[in-house]
């Protein structure tokens, strides 16, 4: 109880009212009474003096009666009751540090078992080791072909490296149909060496048998260097007849087919492992190769000791110590390891997916997934009446309408400001929301995004305790992590946040890591062939 003096509430005006702005305020009026007397008698002159300076009363004067106030709250009604429900239903997509916390513990459990040839097979993070043991010394040189397939588009390279890492690259994009992606393996093949072969009658090399380095950006199943086994569709593919066939074959054989050019794929690798590649190029302490984009998978450096599911016979290590490990940590997750973070929505997403059950982890933290994730909350919420009411939400009902793209663009707003907001919701068919539903989905984006960024994070913190190296640099590519605005910098500060002062890190956006990264990988290993038979140099073993 706050006993006030009418003077002050003469000072304070707002306070007269019966319930105060910023707080739940009862002004209780005390009548009565003796007992102000001797609070008079006790304060003297200094509250006369107080009286006469602010209210004109003579110092002689009587005071007022005193006014007790019962403070029930300082929380401030800032927000509507609308607005705390939206908060309330997305509730479940806030994660916090000791989420986190289990999720890097699970996640390097489950990088333990997909190492071990023992518990490899029901492991969710399957860890296939890629054969790739020398990372590039920014000595190699020549011409060098690279084929990247990974998503709705491949593109195919030319990459010329000269002294002192110059370089020149031109290359083509080639767009796949939707129908390709869930037709036959066949008719897919033969669509990318058609491709392939008008690429290299364009650039003259018909009479040159270059090397090609190929990303396939698919769970690989890796049984040597040119030799890998698509292990399951994702990112949308369905094409009949690959699963489970070495995808280099399948590759040789279209382009056998057309028996108009001649090919020479020195090397199968996963889009992380040429991001990784890519970066270590330029940078030295490069160790961990991350994409984020339509989907997402990281890669390490793994003592050779340590991965039992590598088959030496596969590969003459020559005194090599270490290898990259594909981690595909997409499907982490799918053992039931993050059930206690996952949402009725992400249940509802893995549910109209092309692989349900699969690729856990990817669904909630992916390009592909994130905007659709967005447009079900939202769904809910005009559903509850808590959004965008009397406007016409047809489209925001139809499966895949709101892409991730969307969602960057409205977290890219100024705080108070709405405009590219706006520009979304026009092509959604909404126009003249309120700045209460402006608001409302960019908190939804805000939650989805923070939530796969944190997730995010957990996953490098585990790698990076995993390796211990003191130094280390993260390499990054991916459209996510190139266009969201704020993606790099909360998972940066989470990151930092859970390794502690102790270790030191960098993230860098790795410059056309599938794309150059193979090329490389190509460049790697005609470099060491020319070493007589992959005898590395002492600077390729780098502890």
């Amino acid at each position: 109880m706050v006993l006030i003096d009418d003077e002050i509430l003469d000072f304070v005006p707002s306070l007269q009212r019966e319930r105060h702005a910023s707080a739940d305020v009862e002004i209780i009026r005390r009548s009565g009474s003796s007992s102000s007397a001797g609070k008079e008698n006790m304060h003297g002159s200094r509250e006369n003096s107080l009286g006469s300076a602010r209210t004109g009363k003579l110092d002689n004067e009587p005071r007022s009666r005193c006014t007790s106030i019962t403070m029930k709250t300082y929380k401030p009604h800032l927000i509507s009751e609308r607005r705390r429900k939206v908060e309330d239903l997305c509730r479940d997509l806030i994660v916090n540090n000791d989420h986190i916390h289990v999720i890097e513990m699970r996640l390097r459990a489950a990088i333990a078992k997909g190492l071990d040839k023992e518990t490899h097979e029901k492991a969710s993070v399957k860890c296939y080791p890629t054969y790739v043991r020398c990372l590039p010394t920014g000595e190699e040189t020549g011409r060098f072909l690279a084929l990247d397939l990974g998503g709705t588009n491949f593109r195919v390279l030319l990459m010329e490296i000269g002294d002192e890492k110059r370089f020149g690259m031109d290359s083509q994009i080639f767009s796949i149909e939707p129908k390709l992606m869930v037709g036959t393996g066949e008719a897919l093949f033969d669509h990318i060496a058609s491709c392939l072969a008008s690429f290299v009658k364009e650039h003259h090399l018909e009479d040159e048998i270059l090397p090609l380095g190929f990303t396939f950006s698919f769970p690989l199943i890796q049984e040597g260097l040119t030799k890998g086994r698509l292990a399951q569709w994702t990112k949308g593919f369905k094409c009949s007849s690959v699963e489970g066939f070495d995808v280099v074959d399948l590759l040789k054989q279209a382009i056998e087919r057309r028996n108009d050019v001649t090919i020479d794929v020195v090397a199968i690798l996963n889009d992380t492992t040429g991001c990784l590649m890519s970066c270590a190029w330029k940078e030295p302490k490069c160790r961990i190769g991350l994409i984020l984009g339509t989907g997402t998978n990281a890669c390490y450096l793994e003592d050779v000791e340590k991965v039992t599911t590598f088959n030496p016979e596969n590969y003459d290590s020559n005194g090599h110590d270490h290898v990259v490990v594909n981690t595909e940590w997409g499907a982490f997750g799918d053992n039931g390891e993050l059930d206690f973070v996952r949402t009725k929505w992400d249940e509802e997403v893995d549910a109209m997916s092309l692989n349900p059950g699969k690729q856990t982890f990817e669904k909630m933290i992916s390009g592909m997934y994130m905007g659709e994730l967005v447009r079900l909350v939202v769904k809910d919420m005009v559903e509850e009446g808590l959004m965008f009411l009397n406007q016409n939400t047809n489209k925001l009902r139809i499966l895949g309408n709101f892409p991730t793209k969307y969602l960057s663009e409205i977290e890219a707003d100024g705080v108070g400001e709405y405009d590219r907001c706006q520009n979304v919701l026009f092509k959604l068919g909404i126009v003249g929301a309120s700045e209460a539903d402006l608001s409302a989905i960019r908190y939804i984006c805000e939650c989805v995004s923070r939530r796969a960024g944190f997730m995010c994070a957990a996953g490098i913190t585990a790698l990076l305790k995993k390796i211990d190296y003191k130094d280390v640099v993260v390499a990054v590519d991916g459209s996510l992590f190139r266009h969201h605005p704020h993606f790099h910098n909360v998972m940066k500060s989470r990151v930092a946040q859970l390794m502690g002062i102790d270790y030191k890190f960098d993230m860098i956006m790795s410059e056309d890591g599938s794309g150059r990264g193979a090329a490389l990988v190509a460049a790697v290993l005609k470099n060491n062939d020319l070493e007589e038979s992959w005898k590395f140099s002492d600077y390729c073993n780098i502890m």
